[in-house]
Protein backbone atom coordinates (compact mmCIF):
# COMPACT_ATOMS: atom_id res chain seq x y z
CA UNK A 1 0.00 0.00 0.00
CA UNK A 2 0.81 3.15 -0.56
CA UNK A 3 2.43 5.22 2.40
CA UNK A 4 1.46 8.43 4.11
CA UNK A 5 4.65 9.89 2.96
CA UNK A 6 3.97 8.91 -0.96
CA UNK A 7 0.36 10.28 -0.38
CA UNK A 8 2.28 13.49 0.62
CA UNK A 9 4.75 13.59 -2.25
CA UNK A 10 1.92 12.71 -4.43
CA UNK A 11 -0.20 15.56 -3.77
CA UNK A 12 3.29 17.81 -3.48
CA UNK A 13 3.69 16.73 -6.76
CA UNK A 14 -0.03 17.06 -8.21
CA UNK A 15 0.42 20.98 -6.47
CA UNK A 16 3.21 21.42 -8.78
CA UNK A 17 2.11 19.69 -11.94
CA UNK A 18 -0.82 22.21 -12.09
CA UNK A 19 1.56 25.09 -11.20
CA UNK A 20 4.57 24.16 -13.17
CA UNK A 21 5.84 25.52 -17.00
CA UNK A 22 4.54 23.54 -19.90
CA UNK A 23 5.33 23.98 -23.71
CA UNK A 24 6.80 27.36 -25.21
CA UNK A 25 5.98 28.82 -28.82
CA UNK A 26 7.25 32.39 -28.95
CA UNK A 27 10.29 34.15 -27.81
CA UNK A 28 10.29 37.39 -28.18
CA UNK A 29 12.63 37.25 -31.09
CA UNK A 30 10.33 35.02 -33.11
CA UNK A 31 7.38 36.99 -32.00
CA UNK A 32 9.10 39.83 -32.99
CA UNK A 33 9.87 38.23 -37.14
CA UNK A 34 6.34 36.18 -36.68
CA UNK A 35 4.51 36.90 -39.88
CA UNK A 36 1.34 35.42 -38.88
CA UNK A 37 -1.50 36.86 -36.31
CA UNK A 38 -0.55 37.36 -32.70
CA UNK A 39 -2.22 34.59 -30.74
CA UNK A 40 -5.41 35.59 -28.49
CA UNK A 41 -5.02 36.60 -24.84
CA UNK A 42 -7.62 36.62 -21.85
CA UNK A 43 -6.90 38.79 -18.76
CA UNK A 44 -9.63 39.30 -16.25
CA UNK A 45 -9.32 41.89 -13.60
CA UNK A 46 -12.21 42.37 -10.72
CA UNK A 47 -12.42 44.60 -7.75
CA UNK A 48 -14.30 43.02 -5.30
CA UNK A 49 -16.10 45.76 -3.10
CA UNK A 50 -17.86 47.07 -6.31
CA UNK A 51 -18.20 50.60 -8.21
CA UNK A 52 -20.09 53.07 -7.35
CA UNK A 53 -22.79 53.02 -10.59
CA UNK A 54 -23.62 56.80 -11.32
CA UNK A 55 -19.83 57.26 -11.85
CA UNK A 56 -19.65 53.93 -14.56
CA UNK A 57 -22.78 53.69 -16.00
CA UNK A 58 -23.71 56.26 -18.96
CA UNK A 59 -27.03 57.01 -19.07
CA UNK A 60 -27.25 56.49 -22.98
CA UNK A 61 -26.41 53.24 -24.55
CA UNK A 62 -24.63 53.04 -28.04
CA UNK A 63 -21.62 55.37 -29.18
CA UNK A 64 -22.98 58.61 -28.20
CA UNK A 65 -22.91 58.72 -24.61
CA UNK A 66 -21.72 61.03 -22.23
CA UNK A 67 -19.07 59.45 -19.95
CA UNK A 68 -19.51 59.57 -16.55
CA UNK A 69 -16.97 60.41 -13.64
CA UNK A 70 -14.60 57.08 -14.07
CA UNK A 71 -14.93 56.84 -17.49
CA UNK A 72 -13.44 60.28 -17.82
CA UNK A 73 -10.36 59.08 -16.71
CA UNK A 74 -10.00 56.73 -19.54
CA UNK A 75 -11.34 59.17 -22.04
CA UNK A 76 -8.00 58.72 -24.09
CA UNK A 77 -8.72 55.53 -24.47
CA UNK A 78 -12.42 55.63 -25.33
CA UNK A 79 -12.39 53.37 -28.90
CA UNK A 80 -10.37 50.88 -26.90
CA UNK A 81 -13.25 49.83 -24.47
CA UNK A 82 -16.93 49.15 -24.10
CA UNK A 83 -18.83 49.68 -21.06
CA UNK A 84 -21.69 47.09 -20.31
CA UNK A 85 -24.64 47.70 -18.28
CA UNK A 86 -27.58 44.60 -17.50
CA UNK A 87 -24.78 42.01 -16.92
CA UNK A 88 -24.95 39.45 -13.81
CA UNK A 89 -24.97 36.33 -13.24
CA UNK A 90 -28.21 34.56 -12.17
CA UNK A 91 -28.57 33.14 -8.35
CA UNK A 92 -26.16 34.90 -6.72
CA UNK A 93 -27.96 35.61 -3.31
CA UNK A 94 -25.64 33.46 -1.20
CA UNK A 95 -24.66 32.85 2.42
CA UNK A 96 -23.99 36.62 2.53
CA UNK A 97 -24.14 39.88 0.49
CA UNK A 98 -20.01 39.34 -0.66
CA UNK A 99 -20.68 35.56 -1.68
CA UNK A 100 -20.72 36.32 -4.96
CA UNK A 101 -16.64 37.12 -5.39
CA UNK A 102 -16.61 33.75 -5.23
CA UNK A 103 -18.45 33.20 -8.41
CA UNK A 104 -17.11 36.00 -10.54
CA UNK A 105 -15.43 33.93 -13.17
CA UNK A 106 -17.41 30.38 -12.59
CA UNK A 107 -21.01 31.70 -12.18
CA UNK A 108 -21.81 29.04 -10.09
CA UNK A 109 -25.31 29.33 -8.35
CA UNK A 110 -26.17 29.81 -4.57
CA UNK A 111 -22.42 30.50 -3.59
CA UNK A 112 -21.84 29.81 0.10
CA UNK A 113 -25.08 28.39 0.84
CA UNK A 114 -25.48 24.64 2.31
CA UNK A 115 -24.00 22.40 -0.60
CA UNK A 116 -22.85 24.60 -2.43
CA UNK A 117 -19.54 23.95 -4.76
CA UNK A 118 -18.49 25.78 -6.96
CA UNK A 119 -17.46 25.35 -10.56
CA UNK A 120 -14.41 25.62 -12.71
CA UNK A 121 -13.50 29.57 -13.79
CA UNK A 122 -13.37 30.74 -17.08
CA UNK A 123 -9.35 31.29 -16.73
CA UNK A 124 -8.94 27.87 -15.68
CA UNK A 125 -11.21 26.44 -18.39
CA UNK A 126 -9.61 28.04 -21.25
CA UNK A 127 -6.07 27.38 -19.71
CA UNK A 128 -7.23 23.89 -19.26
CA UNK A 129 -8.56 23.85 -23.19
CA UNK A 130 -5.11 25.67 -24.39
CA UNK A 131 -3.09 23.09 -22.76
CA UNK A 132 0.65 23.18 -23.25
CA UNK A 133 0.88 26.35 -25.71
CA UNK A 134 3.22 28.43 -23.34
CA UNK A 135 5.37 28.11 -20.11
CA UNK A 136 2.38 29.01 -17.66
CA UNK A 137 -0.95 27.64 -19.21
CA UNK A 138 -2.42 30.55 -16.47
CA UNK A 139 -1.44 33.35 -14.25
CA UNK A 140 -3.62 33.97 -11.14
CA UNK A 141 -2.57 37.04 -9.77
CA UNK A 142 -3.68 39.30 -6.63
CA UNK A 143 -3.25 42.36 -4.31
CA UNK A 144 -3.47 39.23 -1.45
CA UNK A 145 -3.55 35.70 -1.91
CA UNK A 146 -7.33 35.46 -2.11
CA UNK A 147 -8.54 34.75 -5.88
CA UNK A 148 -11.43 33.89 -7.83
CA UNK A 149 -9.76 31.42 -10.05
CA UNK A 150 -11.18 27.59 -9.60
CA UNK A 151 -10.33 24.48 -10.56
CA UNK A 152 -12.62 21.49 -12.09
CA UNK A 153 -13.12 20.16 -8.45
CA UNK A 154 -14.11 23.70 -7.28
CA UNK A 155 -10.70 24.48 -5.51
CA UNK A 156 -9.31 27.63 -5.21
CA UNK A 157 -6.47 28.41 -6.60
CA UNK A 158 -4.69 31.32 -4.49
CA UNK A 159 -3.20 33.87 -6.26
CA UNK A 160 0.65 34.67 -6.04
CA UNK A 161 0.49 38.62 -4.24
CA UNK A 162 4.48 39.16 -4.80
CA UNK A 163 5.49 40.91 -8.15
CA UNK A 164 9.07 40.25 -7.52
CA UNK A 165 8.57 36.16 -7.08
CA UNK A 166 6.35 36.10 -10.22
CA UNK A 167 8.68 38.20 -12.07
CA UNK A 168 11.60 35.88 -11.00
CA UNK A 169 9.22 32.52 -12.40
CA UNK A 170 8.64 34.37 -15.73
CA UNK A 171 12.13 35.82 -16.52
CA UNK A 172 14.98 34.67 -13.87
CA UNK A 173 17.21 32.24 -14.98
CA UNK A 174 18.23 29.29 -12.13
CA UNK A 175 21.82 27.95 -11.76
CA UNK A 176 22.62 24.47 -13.73
CA UNK A 177 22.53 22.75 -10.04
CA UNK A 178 18.86 24.30 -9.54
CA UNK A 179 17.62 23.16 -12.84
CA UNK A 180 18.92 19.50 -12.25
CA UNK A 181 17.23 19.73 -8.78
CA UNK A 182 13.90 20.73 -10.44
CA UNK A 183 13.70 18.38 -13.53
CA UNK A 184 15.13 15.13 -10.60
CA UNK A 185 11.90 16.42 -9.15
CA UNK A 186 9.32 16.38 -11.70
CA UNK A 187 11.12 12.77 -12.42
CA UNK A 188 10.01 11.40 -8.98
CA UNK A 189 6.83 13.16 -9.17
CA UNK A 190 6.26 10.60 -12.49
CA UNK A 191 6.82 8.19 -10.46
CA UNK A 192 4.96 8.44 -7.65
CA UNK A 193 1.97 9.32 -10.04
CA UNK A 194 2.50 5.82 -11.94
CA UNK A 195 2.64 4.16 -8.54
CA UNK A 196 -0.73 5.75 -7.25
CA UNK A 197 -2.51 4.99 -10.58
CA UNK A 198 -1.61 1.87 -10.48
CA UNK A 199 -2.81 0.91 -7.13
CA UNK A 200 -6.15 2.70 -8.04
CA UNK A 201 -6.76 0.20 -10.97
CA UNK A 202 -6.67 -2.56 -8.52
CA UNK A 203 -8.90 -0.60 -5.93
CA UNK A 204 -11.39 0.10 -9.16
CA UNK A 205 -11.92 -3.82 -9.41
CA UNK A 206 -13.31 -4.31 -5.85
CA UNK A 207 -15.32 -1.05 -6.04
CA UNK A 208 -19.08 0.12 -6.65
CA UNK A 209 -20.34 0.81 -10.06
CA UNK A 210 -20.41 4.47 -8.52
CA UNK A 211 -16.89 4.62 -7.36
CA UNK A 212 -15.31 3.18 -10.18
CA UNK A 213 -16.76 6.36 -11.84
CA UNK A 214 -14.86 8.38 -9.80
CA UNK A 215 -11.56 6.64 -10.37
CA UNK A 216 -12.27 6.88 -13.74
CA UNK A 217 -12.01 10.40 -13.56
CA UNK A 218 -9.23 10.07 -11.22
CA UNK A 219 -7.51 8.31 -13.79
CA UNK A 220 -7.85 10.52 -16.13
CA UNK A 221 -6.14 13.37 -13.86
CA UNK A 222 -3.64 11.58 -13.47
CA UNK A 223 -3.13 10.80 -16.99
CA UNK A 224 -3.37 14.58 -17.61
CA UNK A 225 -0.68 15.42 -14.56
CA UNK A 226 1.76 12.70 -16.09
CA UNK A 227 1.67 14.90 -19.75
CA UNK A 228 2.29 17.98 -17.90
CA UNK A 229 4.87 16.59 -15.80
CA UNK A 230 6.70 15.71 -18.85
CA UNK A 231 5.67 18.87 -20.72
CA UNK A 232 7.15 20.59 -17.73
CA UNK A 233 10.33 19.24 -17.38
CA UNK A 234 10.64 20.10 -21.44
CA UNK A 235 10.08 23.57 -20.11
CA UNK A 236 12.85 23.73 -16.99
CA UNK A 237 15.55 23.19 -19.95
CA UNK A 238 14.43 25.98 -22.13
CA UNK A 239 15.76 28.80 -21.75
CA UNK A 240 13.39 31.85 -20.14
CA UNK A 241 12.78 35.15 -22.16
CA UNK A 242 15.19 37.91 -22.06
CA UNK A 243 13.88 41.27 -21.23
CA UNK A 244 15.31 45.09 -20.39
CA UNK A 245 12.48 45.57 -17.18
CA UNK A 246 14.01 45.43 -14.11
CA UNK A 247 12.58 43.21 -11.14
CA UNK A 248 10.21 45.07 -9.09
CA UNK A 249 10.09 45.55 -5.37
CA UNK A 250 7.47 44.29 -3.24
CA UNK A 251 4.99 46.82 -1.25
CA UNK A 252 5.11 45.22 1.89
CA UNK A 253 2.07 47.51 3.34
CA UNK A 254 -0.79 45.45 2.97
CA UNK A 255 -3.19 48.71 3.00
CA UNK A 256 -1.74 49.82 0.02
CA UNK A 257 -4.23 48.37 -2.55
CA UNK A 258 -3.32 51.05 -5.34
CA UNK A 259 0.15 50.79 -4.92
CA UNK A 260 0.01 46.69 -5.21
CA UNK A 261 -2.45 46.95 -7.93
CA UNK A 262 0.04 48.87 -10.29
CA UNK A 263 2.63 46.65 -9.48
CA UNK A 264 0.64 43.66 -10.50
CA UNK A 265 -0.94 45.50 -13.82
CA UNK A 266 3.29 46.30 -14.80
CA UNK A 267 3.63 42.49 -15.07
CA UNK A 268 0.51 42.10 -17.39
CA UNK A 269 2.42 43.35 -20.90
CA UNK A 270 5.49 41.64 -20.29
CA UNK A 271 3.86 38.24 -19.56
CA UNK A 272 1.54 38.09 -22.64
CA UNK A 273 4.40 40.04 -24.98
CA UNK A 274 6.67 37.33 -23.94
CA UNK A 275 4.25 34.84 -24.80
CA UNK A 276 4.49 33.49 -21.14
CA UNK A 277 0.58 33.03 -20.66
CA UNK A 278 -2.29 33.82 -22.51
CA UNK A 279 -4.42 33.57 -19.57
CA UNK A 280 -4.30 35.80 -16.31
CA UNK A 281 -6.82 36.65 -13.68
CA UNK A 282 -6.10 39.55 -10.89
CA UNK A 283 -8.28 40.50 -8.28
CA UNK A 284 -8.02 43.54 -6.25
CA UNK A 285 -9.46 42.48 -2.95
CA UNK A 286 -11.42 45.16 -0.72
CA UNK A 287 -10.46 44.74 2.78
CA UNK A 288 -11.18 46.11 6.07
CA UNK A 289 -8.13 48.96 6.44
CA UNK A 290 -7.83 52.27 4.99
CA UNK A 291 -6.16 52.31 1.56
CA UNK A 292 -3.03 54.39 1.20
CA UNK A 293 -4.88 56.87 -0.86
CA UNK A 294 -4.61 60.80 0.11
CA UNK A 295 -8.19 62.16 1.38
CA UNK A 296 -9.24 58.84 2.40
CA UNK A 297 -9.67 58.09 6.63
CA UNK A 298 -12.12 55.45 6.96
CA UNK A 299 -11.82 51.56 5.72
CA UNK A 300 -12.77 51.10 2.11
CA UNK A 301 -14.88 48.20 3.47
CA UNK A 302 -17.05 50.56 5.10
CA UNK A 303 -16.97 53.27 2.42
CA UNK A 304 -18.43 50.69 0.43
CA UNK A 305 -21.75 50.67 2.58
CA UNK A 306 -21.77 54.00 2.28
CA UNK A 307 -25.64 54.50 2.93
CA UNK A 308 -25.28 57.76 0.83
CA UNK A 309 -23.38 58.91 3.25
CA UNK A 310 -21.77 62.33 1.12
CA UNK A 311 -18.88 62.60 2.76
CA UNK A 312 -18.24 58.76 2.38
CA UNK A 313 -18.66 58.48 -1.35
CA UNK A 314 -16.90 61.13 -1.64
CA UNK A 315 -13.77 58.87 0.22
CA UNK A 316 -14.89 56.12 -2.06
CA UNK A 317 -14.80 57.98 -5.53
CA UNK A 318 -11.19 58.83 -4.26
CA UNK A 319 -10.31 54.94 -4.16
CA UNK A 320 -12.58 53.60 -7.09
CA UNK A 321 -10.82 56.65 -9.15
CA UNK A 322 -7.27 55.46 -8.61
CA UNK A 323 -8.49 51.97 -9.41
CA UNK A 324 -9.60 53.39 -12.75
CA UNK A 325 -6.52 55.36 -13.65
CA UNK A 326 -4.62 52.12 -12.86
CA UNK A 327 -6.87 50.60 -15.28
CA UNK A 328 -5.99 53.04 -17.66
CA UNK A 329 -2.58 52.55 -17.42
CA UNK A 330 -2.58 49.12 -18.15
CA UNK A 331 -4.65 50.09 -21.04
CA UNK A 332 -2.01 52.28 -22.34
CA UNK A 333 0.97 49.67 -21.81
CA UNK A 334 -0.96 47.16 -23.86
CA UNK A 335 -1.76 49.57 -26.88
CA UNK A 336 2.12 50.98 -26.68
CA UNK A 337 3.68 47.29 -27.12
CA UNK A 338 3.79 45.52 -30.22
CA UNK A 339 4.39 42.00 -31.67
CA UNK A 340 4.28 40.77 -35.16
CA UNK A 341 3.50 44.73 -36.17
CA UNK A 342 0.13 44.83 -34.32
CA UNK A 343 -0.49 46.40 -30.69
CA UNK A 344 -0.72 43.19 -28.33
CA UNK A 345 -4.08 45.21 -26.67
CA UNK A 346 -5.67 43.88 -30.32
CA UNK A 347 -5.05 40.51 -29.41
CA UNK A 348 -5.54 40.39 -25.71
CA UNK A 349 -9.31 40.77 -24.18
CA UNK A 350 -9.20 42.47 -21.19
CA UNK A 351 -12.44 42.59 -18.59
CA UNK A 352 -12.65 44.98 -15.71
CA UNK A 353 -15.39 44.95 -13.27
CA UNK A 354 -16.52 43.89 -10.15
CA UNK A 355 -18.85 40.58 -8.68
CA UNK A 356 -21.32 43.29 -6.48
CA UNK A 357 -23.39 45.64 -8.73
CA UNK A 358 -24.74 48.17 -5.49
CA UNK A 359 -21.77 47.54 -2.95
CA UNK A 360 -24.00 49.52 -0.57
CA UNK A 361 -27.27 47.13 -0.65
CA UNK A 362 -24.49 43.88 -1.37
CA UNK A 363 -26.38 43.73 -4.84
CA UNK A 364 -24.76 41.40 -7.22
CA UNK A 365 -27.23 42.71 -10.54
CA UNK A 366 -26.35 44.98 -13.03
CA UNK A 367 -22.18 44.20 -12.70
CA UNK A 368 -20.24 47.24 -13.78
CA UNK A 369 -18.13 45.89 -16.33
CA UNK A 370 -15.76 47.30 -19.06
CA UNK A 371 -14.24 45.07 -21.91
CA UNK A 372 -10.94 46.28 -22.98
CA UNK A 373 -8.93 45.24 -26.55
CA UNK A 374 -9.41 42.03 -28.04
CA UNK A 375 -10.14 43.07 -31.32
CA UNK A 376 -13.96 43.62 -30.85
CA UNK A 377 -15.65 47.04 -31.81
CA UNK A 378 -15.44 49.49 -28.71
CA UNK A 379 -16.26 52.94 -28.35
CA UNK A 380 -19.93 52.03 -26.99
CA UNK A 381 -22.26 51.59 -24.26
CA UNK A 382 -23.82 48.38 -24.60
CA UNK A 383 -27.08 48.33 -22.30
CA UNK A 384 -29.02 45.21 -21.42
CA UNK A 385 -32.12 44.92 -19.49
CA UNK A 386 -31.30 46.49 -15.65
CA UNK A 387 -34.50 44.41 -14.47
CA UNK A 388 -34.04 41.25 -16.24
CA UNK A 389 -30.29 40.96 -16.88
CA UNK A 390 -28.15 39.35 -19.07
CA UNK A 391 -26.36 36.24 -17.89
CA UNK A 392 -22.58 37.95 -17.57
CA UNK A 393 -21.48 34.09 -18.78
CA UNK A 394 -22.55 35.06 -22.30
CA UNK A 395 -19.40 37.40 -22.05
CA UNK A 396 -17.16 34.45 -21.21
CA UNK A 397 -18.61 32.34 -23.75
CA UNK A 398 -18.03 35.27 -26.36
CA UNK A 399 -14.32 35.95 -25.68
CA UNK A 400 -13.51 31.70 -25.13
CA UNK A 401 -14.88 31.44 -28.50
CA UNK A 402 -12.39 34.45 -29.69
CA UNK A 403 -9.70 32.52 -28.23
CA UNK A 404 -10.42 29.63 -30.98
CA UNK A 405 -12.02 27.18 -28.28
CA UNK A 406 -14.37 25.43 -29.19
CA UNK A 407 -17.49 25.46 -26.55
CA UNK A 408 -20.95 26.35 -26.96
CA UNK A 409 -21.48 26.87 -23.26
CA UNK A 410 -19.90 28.35 -20.50
CA UNK A 411 -21.05 28.11 -16.92
CA UNK A 412 -24.99 29.74 -16.66
CA UNK A 413 -24.43 31.56 -20.37
CA UNK A 414 -27.49 31.57 -22.69
CA UNK A 415 -25.76 32.80 -25.86
CA UNK A 416 -22.56 34.66 -26.74
CA UNK A 417 -22.58 38.88 -27.22
CA UNK A 418 -22.89 40.34 -30.40
CA UNK A 419 -19.49 42.89 -30.11
CA UNK A 420 -18.75 43.27 -34.29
Amino acid sequence: MTTNKQRRRFLQAAGVGLALPLLDRFAPKAIANATDDPPRRMVFICSSLGFHGPNVFPEKTGEDYESPAYLKLLEEHRKEFTVFSGLSHPEQAGADGHSSEKTWLTSAPNPGLGGFRNSISVDQFAAEKLGYVTRYPSLVLGTHYGSQSYTRSGVMIPANPSPSKVFAQLFLKGTDKELKAQIQKLKDGQSILDAVAGEAKQLSKRSSSADRSRLDEYFQSVREMENRLVQAESWVKKPKPDIEAKPPEDISDANDLIGRMKLVFELVPLALQTDSTRVISILAHGRNDVPKVDGVSIDHHNLSHHGKDPEKIRQLELIEKAQFETFGTLIGALKGKEEAGKRLIDSTSVVFGSNLGNANAHDWHNLPIVLAGGGFKHGRHVGYDKDNNTPFANLFLTLLQKQGIEVDKFGSSSGTLTLS
